[in-house]
């Protein structure tokens, strides 16, 4: 028996059909972002290569301009060594027009002249000629040993202090093992026993003196030197600021500059700065009255004591 709504479903999609369409048109689309993506990799690929091409020539015309200031110097010295410059016919091109000849010896215009120098006369020259280039050298470049003594040549660092124990040949002496962001802990020996208690030593924020070179205490190899605000009756840790973490430089604003990698201690750098370290009266650690800082975070300070040494 024939009804309208037969007639009805039969007009329309069913939906099976309907998402067979969809998956359809779902296809099509994937299919056109690959192309576009394709286009943009293509496209990425050309940028790299002329950017890489622009480097080149970049550092190529470096390279020729370094290798012209190598051959004026090297004919700067062969002129002051007596070697003379010849000019070669222009159409030549197969010879470098910067071709040199030595002059005659002595011994081709005046036999005599040859007879009376020694021939050793010519290394004693060389020789003179070497020690006066290294004298000149050395006068350009001064070392970082003679450069001026501040506090920028402390490699003072921020540092947790893990753990605390007495030092077992001392009683005067405490052992920390000081997180100062390396990929190991510090073994560090500090004077404090008679200062601070040993349950205040445990998981505590410090500031570390980082490059001085390492030295046994009572059998024990100290890596840094725990820096605290002292007098004759007290001593207190310097604190770092509010949010710094271990590995954090601490500096002083107006004396810019990089650490030694270890402080000479010929030098006496150490011995030097340090009468210039103080706390101010805010309790704020500083060097010659700039503060101690954590860039960013804050200044360092000792708890109560102001106006005392640091060491």
């Amino acid at each position: 028996m024939f009804s309208w709504r037969s007639l009805s479903t039969m007009s329309s999609p069913t939906p099976l059909l309907r998402l067979q369409q969809r998956a359809a048109e779902a296809e099509q689309l994937i299919e056109f972002l690959k192309q576009q993506v394709q286009l943009l990799k293509d496209k990425a690929i050309v940028q790299a290569s002329v950017r890489e091409e622009k480097k080149l020539l970049v550092e190529n015309a470096k390279l020729k301009h370094d290798i012209e200031d190598l051959k004026q110097q090297l004919l700067d010295k062969e002129t002051k060594r007596g070697v003379q410059e010849v000019a070669l016919p222009s159409g030549d091109t197969s010879v470098d027009l910067c071709a040199k000849t030595t002059p005659p010896r002595p011994s081709d215009a005046h036999p005599s002249a040859a007879q009376s120098k020694p021939p050793r006369d010519e290394p004693k020259k060389k020789k003179q000629e070497k020690k006066g280039e290294k004298a000149e050298k050395k006068q350009a470049t001064p070392s970082q040993d003679e450069a001026k003594v501040d506090v920028s040549r402390l490699d003072l660092r921020v540092g947790r202090i893990i753990s605390a124990e007495k030092h077992p040949d001392a009683d005067s002496l405490y052992v920390e093992q000081v997180d100062v962001g390396e990929a190991a802990p510090r073994t560090v020996v500090s004077g404090l026993v008679k200062h601070i208690p040993l349950e205040q030593m445990q998981s505590r924020m410090a500031v570390l003196l980082c490059n001085l070179k390492a030295a046994k205490m009572r059998g024990v190899l100290s890596q840094a030197m725990v820096m605290c605000a002292s007098s004759p009756d007290k001593v207190e840790i310097l604190d770092p600021p509010s949010g710094a973490v271990p590995g954090d430089r601490v500096t002083v604003q107006d004396f810019p500059g990089e650490p030694d990698k270890e402080l000479n201690p010929k030098k006496k750098v150490w011995e030097q700065v340090q009468p210039d370290l103080r706390t101010d009266r805010h309790c704020v650690a500083t060097y010659k009255g700039a503060a101690f800082q954590v860039v960013g975070k804050g200044v360092c300070k000792a708890q109560t004591m102001s106006n005392s040494g640091i060491k």
